[in-house]
Formats: C-alpha cells, structure tokens, sequence
C-alpha cells in the first residue's frame, strides 16, 4: 500500500515538472530515479513520503555517505527532495518541510573540477591536426572535422552535452558570431563564439557535414537538420560526444571542458555575472562556485596596480626602520 502511493505521487510529481516546468524528459527521469531511492529508504523505515520527517531526511543523506556515495551526488539528491516538498507544500498536501535546516553537504561548493589552459590547447590542437591528416579519406575527415567542432564549442561556450546534440544548423549564425542554445527547461540564450570555434563550426558545415548527411537512410525531419551527425547520418547521442572527449584527454568530460570554460574566463577577469549569463545558469548562486578564483584575480590586480599594496615586500628593513626613525617614531600600518 505505502509503495502504491508512493508511486501514484511520484508520477503527478513527474507530470507537473514536465507539463508545468517544462522541464526535458531526461531530466524528469533523473528526478524520479533519485525520488524513488528515497522512497524505498522511507519504506525501509515504515514511513511515506507525504509523512516525512526532517530526521528521516537527515538519515537518508548518512546512508548515501555510509554507502560510498559521493557528496556532490548527495546534493544533488537533496536538491530533487526539497523541490519536490515545495510542491507538495505549494499544493497544500502537507503543513511542513522536512528538508528545512537540513545542510547541503560541504563539497557542493567545492569548485568543479577543470583542466589547465594548456591541457585543452593540447585536445584542440590534437584534434585540428587529426583533421588534416585525414583529408585523404573523405569520411574519416568529415568525422574529424565533426569531432574539431565539437570540442571547440564545448569549450568556447561552455555548452552542456546535451545542448551540443540537440543543435540544429539553423541554430548557427556564423556571420553574427554565435550560437542559439536551448538549455534546462528549453529556456534559450545566445551563446557568443570566438573565431577557433567558428571556424572549425564552418569548416565541419561546408566539408564534413555534407558528406555524413548523404549516408543518412531513414531520418525524421526534425534529425535531418540536427548540427552534429554520426557517420550512419544520424543525429549525434550524448555517449558518443563522451566517448569524443574522453578519447581526446583521459581525465577530461564534456562537463570538464563546461568548467574549464567558465574557470578560464574567471581567472582571465571576466564576472560572475557574464559567466553566469553564458552557462545558462538560472541562478547565481550556482555560478558562485567560481568566486574563490574572482577573488584571486581581484588580489592580483590589487598587488600589481594599488600603489601601497607592495610597500611592505618591497622595503628593506633597515629601510622601514629608518623610515621609523625620519617619522618620529611612529609605528608603521
């Protein structure tokens, strides 16, 4: 009985995230995945989820710690079940929120993880020499072009995985500069581009594309304008840009390059806010990760441009005493 309903409300929840958030399938799925576990923990307590408690909320995140379940995927999890119990609020099905005063764990605002400028240069460069080696075997070079494209726009703008598959050519405007990409939610933005990028973009449109489009067999309309495509012609899947990246550099992911992208302009002085606007993060809060490496560069500038802001490493000793002494003895700030 408890699991019934259990289920029978996690399937309105799932309604409402997709028909009135407009939230993508992928992402309901998620969310459903993660409220199922702690609806199975719940019954495991001989609890439901309308009944919950904070201490069963509390008790839940020591099982994912206990069980070897990293604390960024915790979060995550936790983030899904006080959505969840604000809608149930909203909809006036229950009077408390068990996830109130319950912390998020410490890492979820550990800075995620980048790569060196110098480690992307090496991917980039890697893959720009691999298209020109194989001009001789037109689709080894059409993929190859793809392949170039696709690393240059993941870094360049930051884009997410799946934003880079669902783009379609007419999403493209090479001559203004930029990209149209429809992020969480399919809330859209402008996403500028830097001449790299726009023109392994433009080299894939004019001497790969053509080439994979013409193998395709039995696509849908909606797939035969899709940006990246496979060698069978087809649209482009999340596992195979994966399996791009990580061929590319071991340590890297699409999401490695989203954060080195957005690493990399922080620390070359770009704000919060910019940065924010070309992630597509919703709220800020989720680009403030980066602020430790604002701070950085706003100490940085300080000592190179504040002109006391070196006095103390830059004066001898004996030159401070002296300094001391010509003062009249008053103590140095």
């Amino acid at each position: 009985m408890d699991t019934a309903r259990n289920l029978g409300l996690l399937s309105e929840y799932r309604t409402y995230l997709r028909v009135e958030k407009g939230l993508r399938p992928l992402t309901c799925e998620a969310y459903d995945s993660d409220l199922k576990t702690f609806a199975e923990f719940l019954e495991g307590r001989h609890g439901v989820l309308l009944n919950a408690a904070q201490e069963d909320v509390s008790a839940f995140l020591e099982h994912l710690r206990t069980h070897g379940i990293d604390s960024r995927s915790a979060a995550r999890k936790l983030s899904c079940i006080r959505g969840f119990y604000k809608w149930l609020l909203l909809d006036r099905r229950i009077d408390h929120d068990p996830t109130v005063n319950i912390e998020s764990p410490k890492a979820w605002k550990v800075l995620p993880k980048s790569l060196a400028e110098s480690e992307v240069n090496m991917m980039l460069e890697s893959a720009e020499l691999s298209a020109g080696q194989s001009m001789s075997r037109p689709q080894a070079h059409a993929a190859a072009l793809r392949d170039c494209a696709i690393l240059e726009l993941l870094y360049a703008g930051g884009l997410r995985v799946s934003e880079v598959t669902s783009l379609s050519t007419s999403d493209v405007a090479l001559d203004l500069g930029r990209v149209l990409v429809r992020g969480k939610g399919d809330k859209e933005r402008i996403v500028p581009l830097g001449v790299a990028a726009l023109e392994a973009i433009g080299l894939y449109l004019r001497e790969g594309r053509p080439h994979l489009a013409r193998v395709r067999s039995k696509a849908q309309a909606q797939d035969a304008a899709r940006l990246f495509l496979s060698l069978r012609g087809m649209p482009l899947t999340r596992q195979s840009v994966w399996v791009l990246v990580k061929s590319s550099n071991s340590a890297a992911s699409p999401h490695t390059l989203r954060h080195s992208c957005a690493t990399h302009m922080v620390e070359h002085g770009a704000d919060l806010r910019s940065v924010q606007l070309l992630l597509g993060h919703a709220d800020i809060s989720t680009t403030q990760v980066y602020t430790h490496l604002a701070l950085g560069r706003l100490k940085a500038v300080h000592r190179e441009h504040h002109p006391r802001a070196n006095r103390r490493n830059a004066t001898e000793p004996d030159e401070v005493v002296a300094a001391v002494g010509d003062a009249g003895g008053a103590k140095p700030r």
